[in-house]
C-alpha cells in the first residue's frame, strides 16, 4: 500500500495540477486507498494522455496573396496541391470563414486560416470579435511584402485584447531571387538584413513597438527565420504548451530533432513509472501485456515526431529531390517505416539479446524506450542530412 502510494505521488510530481480536474485526483487517491492499483494505472495513464493532448490553436492571418494557406500547409507537413486535408490556395482570397486545419498528426494543435481582415466588411475590432480571438492561443500575420495598414491595425487589437501576435514576411526566397536579378553584386545576407529592417522600420512609423518580423520561405522552412520563429513561439508560450508546439513543428534543423529527442526523454520516468505500478496487479502474464501495448504506442509517437513514417518520408524526398530510396538507405532502426505491432516489438527487443520482453520493469522499460529513442532519433539526424546534402555520419 505505501509502494502504491509512493508512487502516486512520484507520478502527479510530474504534472501541474492545474491542468487536471482535481475530481481526477481524487479518484486516483480513492483507487489506491481501495488497493485497487489496475484502476489507479488506468486513471494516471489518462492522465499521461491528457497532458500529451493540451490544445495549442494558432490563427494565421494576412491580405490577399500573402501565403498564409501555403503557411498552413507547410507547417503541418501537407502538400498544397496532392494532399485533400490541404488549406486552398491561389492568387485570390481563398479564405473567406475562419477555417480549422488540425495537424495530421498532432490533432491537438489546430492552425486556423483566418479571411484577411481586408476582404471583410469588419473593421480590426470587430473582425477579432467575428472571429473569435479568444480561442487562439497566439497570432501569425503574414505579408508578401510591406505591412500594411489593415496589418497594424490587427496588431494593435490583437495587442488590446492581450495575445500574442508575430509578423512573417513570406515568399522572401522569391524576393531574394529577383534581387539576384537585378543587382550585380548581390549579398544574400545584406539583402535578408534590409528586408528584415525595413519591415520593422515601417510597422515601428505606424506605432508599433518592437515588432517582431521573421523572413520566411513556405518551401525552404529549414531557411532563413523559421527557426528563430519556433524557438520565439516556445519561448513565449506557456510551460505546458510548450511540447505541443515542439512535437507538431516540421524537422528543419538540427536543433529541433534533438529538442523533440530531449522531451521524449524526460518522458520516459513516467512510462516506466506507469510500467513498475501495473507490475503490481496480481494478474498472471498482465504486465508484460499492458506493457508492450504501451511501449508500441510510445515508440509509434517517436516515428512520428521524427518523420520516420512512409508518408513524411515520401513527402520530404518529393520537395528535396532526394529520392525516397536514398532517404531510407541512411535509416537503420527496424522500427522506422512500417507499421509498429506488439510482435514486431518483441522481435527487435529479443533481437538486440533482451530477456526483459519476460519479465517487465521499472528499469528495463526505461532502457527499451531509452534504446530506441536515441536509435531513431539519430536516423531522424541521418535523414535531415541526407535530404540536404550534408555529411551524414551520425
Amino acid at each position: 500500500q505505501a509502494l502504491n502510494t509512493s508512487y502516486f505521488a512520484f507520478f502527479f510530481s510530474f504534472f501541474n495540477i492545474s491542468v487536471f480536474m482535481s475530481q481526477k485526483i481524487k479518484e486516483c487517491k480513492e483507487a489506491l486507498k481501495n488497493n485497487d492499483v489496475a484502476g489507479a494505472a488506468a486513471k494516471i495513464l489518462k492522465c499521461l494522455e491528457k497532458q500529451e493532448n493540451i490544445p495549442l490553436s494558432i490563427a494565421v492571418t494576412g491580405e490577399t496573396g500573402s501565403g498564409k494557406s501555403t503557411f498552413v500547409n507547410a507547417f503541418r507537413g501537407i502538400d498544397d496541391d496532392e494532399d485533400e486535408r490541404a488549406a486552398p490556395t491561389g492568387c485570390v482570397e481563398t479564405t473567406m470563414k475562419v477555417t480549422p486545419y488540425p495537424h495530421p498528426k498532432y490533432p491537438n494543435v489546430t492552425l486556423w486560416d483566418l479571411p484577411g481582415i481586408g476582404t471583410t466588411n469588419f473593421p480590426a475590432d470587430k473582425y477579432l470579435k467575428h472571429v473569435g480571438f479568444e480561442k487562439f492561443d497566439f497570432f501569425i500575420i503574414i505579408s508578401a511584402g510591406r505591412f500594411r495598414e489593415n496589418d497594424v491595425k490587427l496588431a494593435r487589437e490583437i495587442q488590446k485584447m492581450k495575445k500574442k501576435f508575430y509578423f512573417v514576411r513570406s515568399k522572401i526566397d522569391a524576393d531574394l531571387e529577383n534581387e539576384k536579378k537585378r543587382k550585380k553584386n548581390f549579398d544574400a545576407e545584406k539583402t535578408l538584413k534590409c528586408i528584415k529592417e525595413d519591415c520593422i522600420q515601417g510597422l515601428q512609423k505606424q506605432g508599433i513597438e518592437a515588432p517582431q518580423v521573421f523572413l520566411v520561405s513556405n518551401f525552404e522552412l529549414h531557411l532563413y527565420d523559421f527557426s528563430l520563429l519556433h524557438e520565439t513561439l516556445e519561448r513565449e508560450l506557456p510551460d505546458h504548451k510548450k511540447n505541443a508546439l515542439l512535437f507538431a513543428m516540421p524537422n528543419i534543423s538540427r536543433e529541433i530533432i534533438n529538442k523533440k529527442k530531449e522531451a521524449f526523454q524526460a518522458q520516459i520516468k513516467y512510462h516506466a513509472g506507469l510500467s513498475a505500478l501495473v507490475a503490481g496487479v496480481p494478474v498472471p502474464g498482465l504486465s508484460t501485456t499492458v506493457d508492450l501495448s504501451m511501449m508500441v504506442t510510445v515508440i509509434s509517437k517517436y516515428v512520428d515526431g521524427f518523420g520516420l513514417d512512409k508518408s513524411s518520408l515520401q513527402r520530404l524526398a518529393g520537395s528535396t529531390g532526394v529520392t525516397y530510396e536514398d532517404l531510407v538507405a541512411v535509416i537503420k532502426s527496424p522500427l522506422a517505416l512500417n507499421k509498429l505491432t506488439v510482435d514486431l516489438l518483441l522481435k527487435v527487443i529479443t533481437q538486440i539479446g533482451s530477456a526483459v520482453a519476460m519479465a517487465l520493469s521499472f528499469t528495463a522499460t526505461y532502457k527499451i524506450l531509452s534504446f530506441f529513442l536515441n536509435e531513431l532519433a539519430d536516423d531522424a539526424q541521418r535523414v535531415f542530412e541526407k535530404a540536404l546534402g550534408l555529411d551524414t555520419a551520425v
